[in-house]
């Protein structure tokens, strides 16, 4: 009797032995590509949201694939990386007045607040008090506040920290999808055969359009939402007469873009009006910037409501589940993979709706 299980438990143990070195196997390789997600989330968010209008340029450009793909990486590398560069650029340059500054404040202390915002109703009074207080004993007056603070420069450090990296990310990201789209078909085509064999024909067609449409739906999003916020930065810094107004704007592309917000290059517009003694055109900033960020939050689940085939529900969960699991990029992959398993269980649920076959 024993003899006649043999065969069985060494298939048995065969096969265990075969999924453990494919699991071995795909740990590894998840050490070894992990680091490269984020780009390749990006190579999937753009090579998705331009493959029809590259499509079209190429029919327009007599089918030159490589020269589209070169002009595409070009232009959307500049809109990421000019930001950057002005950001690197302009901390490089004002270095040494802000050395000269911190000492010139070290020797003679922190300068008197302009009149006007001493006479700012209710809480002007206030502000002078712990100004007053600040310059006469800075140490005295923070006491109780140092995790506050501590908190503040963190977030600002991390900030242009998250900034840069992003950057970095979405600039090799446009260069690996600008590849994708030169492949075209042939290049997603051994990924769609191995969906399609794991899953079948019907429901592999169904899981990678579901995919395909929320990563759509999210980039219309967060996209549209940018460069809307954008032009709208653009036309409030035009009225309140802010210098580089045009490449304030671009700023706030890019941090609206990274899901960082526009308040990062608003707050210091509005302060660096404010020292300036324009009360007035501080005034409207404050409300201007305000209305934008209620905007900016408003704006983005409409477009994603309307991109798609998608219940919104099933988007909104994604991106807010994914954006406080891995930040930026979670947004993509937290939709995709409530898209997936939406489509996964509306699958299941089909099947089992099927009358069975009366035996």
């Amino acid at each position: 009797m024993n003899y006649r299980y043999r065969p069985g438990s060494r298939n048995l143990i065969e096969t265990i032995l075969v999924l453990l070195l494919l699991l071995g196997l795909l740990l590894a390789l998840y050490q070894v590509l992990h680091i490269f997600f984020g780009v390749l989330t990006f190579a999937l968010i753009f090579s998705v949201s331009f493959h029809g209008l590259f499509e079209k340029m190429v029919g327009k450009m007599g089918g030159r694939r490589t020269l589209v793909a070169v002009i595409y990486a070009v232009l959307l590398v500049a809109v990421i990386a000019l930001p950057v560069t002005y950001i690197i650029s302009a901390l490089s340059s004002h270095m040494r007045e802000i050395v000269e500054w911190v000492n010139d404040t070290r020797q003679n202390g922190l300068p008197p607040l302009p009149a006007w915002m001493v006479n700012l109703p209710y809480i002007g009074p206030d502000i002078n008090a712990y100004w007053q207080g600040l310059r006469a004993s800075p140490h005295a007056t923070l006491t109780g506040h140092e995790k506050q603070v501590g908190v503040v420069v963190k977030h600002v450090v991390s900030s242009g920290a998250e900034i840069i990296g992003a950057a970095l990310q979405l600039i090799i990201g446009i260069i690996v999808s600008a590849f994708f789209l030169v492949g075209g078909q042939a290049a997603v085509r051994p990924f769609k055969l191995a969906i399609q064999h794991l899953l079948g024909k019907k429901d592999g067609e169904e899981l990678l359009e579901a995919t395909i449409m929320a990563v759509r739906g999210v980039s219309i999003g967060v996209m549209g939402t940018a460069f809307i916020s954008g032009v709208v930065s653009w036309i409030g810094f035009a009225i309140g007469g802010v210098p580089f107004a045009l490449l304030l704007s671009a700023l706030v592309f890019l941090v609206v873009l990274v899901q960082i917000g526009p308040l990062l290059i608003w707050i210091p517009v509005i302060i660096w009006m404010a020292t300036q003694g324009h009360p007035g055109v501080t005034l409207f900033l404050v409300i201007y910037g305000a209305g934008l960020q209620i905007g900016e939050a408003i704006l983005k689940p409409v477009l994603m409501a309307k991109s798609g085939k998608l219940p919104f529900l099933i988007l909104f969960l994604g991106v807010i589940g994914g954006a406080a699991a891995w930040g930026f990029t979670g947004i993509f992959k937290g939709a995709i993979i409530m898209a997936v398993f939406y489509t996964i269980f509306n699958s299941w649920l089909a099947d089992k709706a099927e009358p069975q076959p009366v035996e």
